[in-house]
């Protein structure tokens, strides 16, 4: 639970966590380490110094400090943990389903663990969906369309395998899919997480929620010509949001034009953890006000009512977190000091 100066409380969903495994130990090849180092660079330009990690424990933080980053230290109340494979890159794959449900069986009422899938592999990525749904009984996927699979350097939304697969998430009841669409990362191809074939799975799956991880950064300008048309088109805030720090200028240019083009309702809060905690993002952007110019040019407010949806209420309702009921959960499950 976040604490406004003023004292009131704010619900705050993360919708954009890890509990990855990128050690040296799990690199299967160069690739390995040249992913995690490229987070980590992301990490120490955009975090304020005294947030810094030592590489080791960015490399492979442990489940005590995930769950003291987001809950204890931290002012997340729920957490969606995603996956992302990788297993051309990583042994034991980066951030899988498997693990990641490992510490939400531990915090059940805190997490929200999310799957994902290839669909190049074809009918095995038909029976994974399966598996994942009867297993954990998911609620969305992250999918990563510059994930290299043996000779393959990406795919397409819009792939007619892709399409396979988004057909059948709609029919088992997996509605929200999240899709990284922002910076590339080392080895990975940008072109790779351009945003075009957004627009044609959003319209062809009227029934699915496309949250766009990293609102498309940096091909903002095209994600928000996609998004305003899409009703079912939403942007994470994760990798846009720790320019608050040190180009907050910058940041208001982003935040002014998603609230323009997409509006309020269909922005969400993420810290990407473990890349940066979500404590000195939340504050900040508490604290933080649209530069007039930009403001007035736009015609937007970054209001509390406003900072109070993207925080947790807009991730709440694609969920059905009912917020006054888990605010009551919590209350009696207090804070666990160490983890068990």
């Amino acid at each position: 639970m976040f604490i406004t100066p003023e004292g009131k409380e704010i619900f705050v969903v993360d919708g954009h966590t890890h509990f990855w495994d990128g050690s040296p130990e799990n690199q299967r090849n160069i690739h390995g380490k040249q992913f995690i180092d490229c987070f980590y660079g992301y990490h120490t330009f955009l975090s304020p110094k005294e947030e810094y990690w030592p590489k080791e424990k960015f490399e492979k933080y442990s489940a005590d400090d995930l769950y003291s980053d987001l809950f204890i230290n931290g002012p997340d109340d729920v957490a969606i943990i995603q996956s992302t494979y990788l297993k051309d890159f990583y042994k034991n794959g980066f951030n899988t389903i498997e693990r990641n449900a490992e510490v939400a069986k531990r915090y059940p009422e805190r997490f929200i663990v999310n799957g994902s899938f290839d669909p190049r592999d074809g009918e095995k990525a038909i029976e994974y969906i399966h598996y994942m749904k009867e297993t954990y009984d998911i609620q969305g996927v992250k999918m990563y369309t510059a994930e290299w699979n043996g000779a393959s350097k990406g795919w397409r939304l819009n792939d007619p395998d892709a399409y396979r697969c988004f057909e059948l998430c709609e029919k088992l009841g997996i509605r929200n899919i999240h899709v990284h669409k922002g910076p590339t990362i080392i080895p990975l191809a940008k072109d790779s997480f351009d945003v075009h074939d957004v627009d044609h799975a959003a319209t062809d799956f009227q029934g699915l929620n496309w949250i766009i991880e990293h609102c498309g950064l940096p091909r903002l300008d095209d994600f928000c010509w996609v998004a305003v048309q899409e009703t079912n088109v939403y942007g994470g805030l994760a990798v846009a949001l720790p320019f608050i720090n040190n180009r907050p200028r910058y940041f208001g240019e982003v935040i002014a034009e998603l609230l323009y083009w997409l509006g309020p309702d269909k922005l969400l809060f993420g810290s990407d953890y473990g890349i940066w905690t979500p404590r000195w993002l939340v504050e900040k952007l508490w604290a933080y006000q649209i530069p007039d110019d930009i403001a007035a040019e736009r015609g937007v407010q970054l209001t509390d009512e406003i900072k109070e949806k993207i925080l947790g209420l807009n991730a709440a309702r694609l969920y059905n977190i009912d917020v006054a009921a888990k605010k009551a959960a919590l209350a009696k499950s207090p804070l666990r000091i160490a983890a068990e």
